[in-house]
């Protein structure tokens, strides 16, 4: 009998010897396949998504950035000559707070063009609820608890990442187009004006004696 269940018991560890590196393998694959999913669906083969050109200088592109977004409730957070940053807070639902940030940055393309370039962020947050019970100190017993607790109420961000919905972008420069200047170029400043040459007049000759 003793040498039977040894036998059992072996076999069962090679099973269980053979199974495993499968099984690592597996895993392994598993592991690789979840944490290469984002960078692997990039394919950097459009730039149309989070990027338009226009005839306009840095400035007056981005000065029409942060009207487009101010116009839709947007809180300007940063802005400069060529850069701009606003966020805005929304709540889908009770326990949900979801914050969109916009980064833009105008960089200059050519003599009087530009190039926009917008990037979004959507970071999620949750309520949480911590409890906490009062105590006291009281001499020769120690510390005591008293029946009543009150309850701290925080934001904890469960997830963010950056927008990619064409749609979404499209309907923001679409706006922003809205609030640049006509005409988008900038005007070019006339040639100050040159007076004519001052003819010297003769000076008067002295009567001959």
């Amino acid at each position: 009998m003793r040498l039977q269940g040894f036998a059992m018991a072996a076999g069962w560890l090679f099973k269980v010897a053979a199974i495993s590196p499968v099984l690592v393998l597996v895993a392994c694959g598993s592991t690789q396949r979840a944490s290469g999913v984002a960078y692997r669906q990039e394919g950097f083969n459009s730039t149309s998504t989070y990027s338009r050109s226009y005839p306009a200088s840095p400035a007056r592109a981005c000065e029409a950035a942060r009207r487009a977004l101010l116009s839709q409730g947007y809180v300007i957070g940063a802005a400069a000559a060529e850069s701009v940053k606003g966020s805005k807070n929304f709540q889908p639902e009770p326990t949900l707070h979801v914050q969109v940030e916009f980064r833009i940055v105008c960089a200059r393309e050519g003599e009087h063009a530009s190039i926009v370039f917008v990037n979004a962020l959507q970071d999620r947050y949750t309520i949480k609820k911590s409890n906490n019970s009062a105590s006291v100190g009281v001499g020769g017993i120690g510390s005591l608890s008293l029946p009543f607790a009150s309850s701290d109420d925080s934001l904890v961000r469960v997830g963010s990442e950056t927008v990619q919905d064409a749609a979404f972008y499209e309907r923001f420069f679409v706006l922003l187009e809205r609030y640049l200047p006509e005409p988008w170029i900038e005007p070019v400043p006339a040639a100050p004006a040159v007076a004519p040459p001052s003819v010297a007049t003769p000076l008067a000759q002295p009567d001959k004696p």
